[in-house]
């Protein structure tokens, strides 16, 4: 698969859902690819064709628009999310009805597939255990392009992914709302990975990741969600976030953000390092937000 991004001129490569990290990933790959990007909304066009991508108007939930990007490209990046309701990914399910064969393909995943793990340290070789509809979405989308890669002999990489931060995508808002976490003794670890850095693994398995291979792509940092926003607030000079009980915070914030200070895990990185060869740039969140205080 290597020698199929290798021939002469530059080969196509495709991006599905190029949002915040889509665009952190077009100038590390444009100079290596003739790059595509399907996008839903005709109004982006200008913005992708500026960032050195061609744009293609396609939609994921509507089948029948797809077909312009039927074996368009050797090498996709899927970024798109899925649906927002189902315990069904349709929009993969569409998507792998018109892939091409002998491509390689890093699709974009979630750590939320292992469900809540009582804060125990582990590695891909873990049982995926979702336990909201969201979870379960993203790991029907890992079994159906697992079954494309087997009938296709293609190489698909699945890039585990945690919470994303950046500069500009932390959590300001709701510190500034001071909305509650959870008490220490009752918290939740929760794992990282810094947008630039997570671009930078995406082109790298591009290259470099085996087959139907999971990586976990987070960073270093060893963190309970309470200690995470803390350390925000510290950086950005705002108030800590009140503490409560889980039986108080039921109350206090939305389902969904319930759910996500329900689960507790801490994965390990080694095969990142060890297999794409990966050295972060921000081993840690508190590395980024140090940073900015020097800035």
């Amino acid at each position: 698969m290597k020698d199929k991004l290798k021939k002469i001129g530059k080969p196509r490569l495709l991006i599905l859902g190029c949002g915040d990290v889509g665009m952190r990933l077009l100038p590390l790959v444009r100079t290596r690819f003739r790059v595509f990007v399907a996008t839903s909304k005709p109004e982006r066009c200008a913005e992708l064709r500026a960032a050195g991508a061609i744009p293609v108007v396609a939609d994921l939930d509507h089948p029948a628009s797809l077909a312009r990007l039927a074996r368009l490209a050797p090498a996709i990046v899927h970024l798109a999310p899925p649906p927002a309701a189902g315990a069904l990914d349709r929009r993969t399910r569409n998507l792998a009805a018109i892939l091409p064969d002998r491509a390689v393909m890093v699709y974009i995943s979630t750590t939320g597939v292992y469900g809540d793990c009582g804060g125990a340290s582990f590695d891909e070789t873990r049982a995926t255990r979702p336990q909201n509809e969201r979870a379960k979405r993203r790991v029907d989308a890992e079994t159906v392009l697992r079954a494309w890669a087997r009938r296709s002999g293609s190489r698909l990489a699945i890039l585990r992914v945690p919470g994303i931060y950046a500069q500009d995508r932390l959590p300001t808002e709701r510190l500034r709302k001071a909305l509650p976490a959870l008490n220490a003794d009752e918290d939740v670890y929760t794992n990282h990975i810094h947008a630039d850095d997570l671009a930078r693994i995406a082109a790298t398995a591009l290259f470099r990741g085996a087959p139907l291979r999971i990586y976990h792509a987070v960073d270093d940092s060893d963190m309970k969600m309470g200690e995470y926003f803390d350390a925000v607030a510290r950086a950005l000079k705002l108030p800590l976030p009140p503490r409560l009980s889980r039986a108080e915070l039921t109350q206090a914030v939305s389902p969904v953000m319930l759910s996500f200070m329900s689960e507790s895990r801490r994965l390990r990185n080694t095969r990142l390092r060890a297999e794409l060869g990966i050295r972060l740039q921000f081993d840690t969140v508190q590395h980024m937000l140090d940073g900015m205080a020097t800035a």
